[in-house]
Order: C-alpha cells, then structure tokens, then sequence
C-alpha cells in the first residue's frame, strides 16, 4: 500500500514562478494548472520561449490572464534554427507588456544538438538583442561554464539589467562569477534530489537576494512528487529546499525571492499583481 504524499505547503507569502513552460504540460487542462496554482499563492508565472515554433504560443499565453507573462528567445539546442526573420520577430515582440526577458537562450554542450559555434554566434546575437530593448536574459548554461563567462564578459557594460542562469547545476566558477555581476541563479526541483549535492552546493554560498524560484516544469518534478509532471504548483517544494539549504526560514525566502523576481523581470521593488 502506496503511502498518500504530502501535500504542497501554501505560504501566507505569494510566490513567483520564473521559469516554466506551459504549452509543453500535457497532463491536465490550462485552466487546472492554473487554478492549482492560484490555490498555493503562486501570484505571477513566466512561461518561457525556446523555439521558433513557440515564440506565438508564449505570447498567446501570457494574454490568458493579467497574470501570465512571457519570454521570447531560441533556446541553444535550436541555435541552427535561428534565422534572420527568427530574430525579426523577437525583436519586434522582444519588449511587448507581457513578455519580461529575452530567453530562453545560452550554450548546451551536454547534448551538443546544435554545433557550438554556431550555439556562441546566436547567444551573442540574442544578447544583443536584449541590450538594445534594455531586457533581461534567461540563460541556459550546461557543460560550458568557460564560454558562457567569456561571452557574457563581453556584455558587462551593455547588458544593464542582467537577468537570471536558469537551473543553475553549473561549477562554482560560473555561480561565482555570476553572483559578483549582479545576475541572479536559478534553483527548481533539482535541489531536491539525493544525489544534487553540488546545486545545493551553490545554493550555500549564493546569496539570498540573487536567488530565483523557478520549476522548469513539466520538468525536474521535485520530491515527494517525483514521476509525475511537473507544474508551477510545486514551487512551494523549491522553496522549502532552499530555506532549509541556506538555513534561514521559509518565509524569508518566499518574501526575498519574490521581490527579487519583481526586481529581475518586472522593474519593480515589490508589488501585487
């Protein structure tokens, strides 16, 4: 007999979900997903961009509700289907109201789906992108910690508002470097599995005003609901992990990683949607 799972904690605190990608969840209707996760106070979700075939999706649904917002980028698997109309059209959108960053866009060589030169041309040419609409980046980083930091250097003193290395499982090279140029780190359910002892590793020694709360999902479902697809309504789990990582209450990393996702998308201090 299969012992019930606990349920997802509701935080008197809103939450802020900065990285999921909804038209990618198969398992429930839109209207459920959302709905689950109203009823654990996740106040705001941006949906994510990654392919040429999603930028209309993500703005068709961050206009579902006042709520929802959006990116618009190629994600690095997809870099060799990055074409001038491709960038036309995230350069025409790239600043609408509710689309809040560039992204998602970076360097995978783990999977090496796209060649990597041509994955460095687009990360450049998206960058830039977000230097000229004054827009934040989400950024994939995986196995190439060194490039990363050496394209980003070249950005320093024009990409002003910086953004955010989402699902951050990078070396402490990278996440240090990153923490000393302003940009916040990513963390979802992967800080919540036994063997991710070097996420949790970073979360130590990044501070708690440059921390972001993100699922991925339906990715990287965190536990206890591990085999099931993942959705903005776990977020709770996330931060849970965090607060007991960093040793500090819950609360406070609700309270502290929501303004920093107002501060990091949404120019504000602090608000309420």
């Amino acid at each position: 007999m299969s012992r019930k799972k606990r349920d997802i904690p509701v935080f008197e605190h809103p939450i802020i979900e900065t990285h999921c990608h909804l038209d990618y969840l198969k398992d429930q209707p839109l209207d459920d997903i959302l709905a689950e996760a109203r009823r654990v106070n996740i106040e705001r979700v941006v949906t994510i961009a990654v392919s040429p075939d999603n930028l209309a999706r993500v703005r068709e649904l961050s206009q579902v509700a006042p709520w929802l917002y959006g990116t618009q980028g190629i994600h690095p698997h997809d870099a060799e289907q990055y074409t001038d109309a491709v960038e036309a059209e995230i350069r025409q959108h790239g600043a609408d109201d509710k689309i809040v960053a560039v992204g998602e866009i970076g360097l995978d060589y783990f999977y090496d789906n796209a060649d990597r030169a041509v994955q460095r041309e687009v990360f450049r040419r998206q960058l830039q992108i977000a230097c000229d609409l004054d827009q934040p980046v989400v950024i994939h980083s995986r196995e190439a910690d060194d490039d990363t930091i050496e394209i980003l250097q070249d950005f320093e003193a024009s990409l002003t508002r910086r953004g955010v290395i989402h699902s951050f499982t990078s070396g402490p090279g990278l996440a240090r470097y990153a923490i000393d140029q302003g940009w916040c780190l990513g963390f979802n359910g992967i800080a919540t599995f036994n063997k991710a002892e070097n996420v949790r590793d970073i979360i130590r020694m990044t501070p708690i005003g440059q921390i972001l709360l993100e699922t991925d999902a339906p990715f990287l479902t965190p536990v206890p609901y591990r085999g099931r697809e993942n959705a903005p309504c776990y977020l709770p789990f996330v931060a849970e992990k965090v607060s007991e990582v960093k040793e500090i209450p819950v609360d406070e990393v609700v309270r502290t990683t929501y303004h920093n996702s107002l501060r990091t998308f949404h120019r504000l201090a602090g608000a309420s949607a």
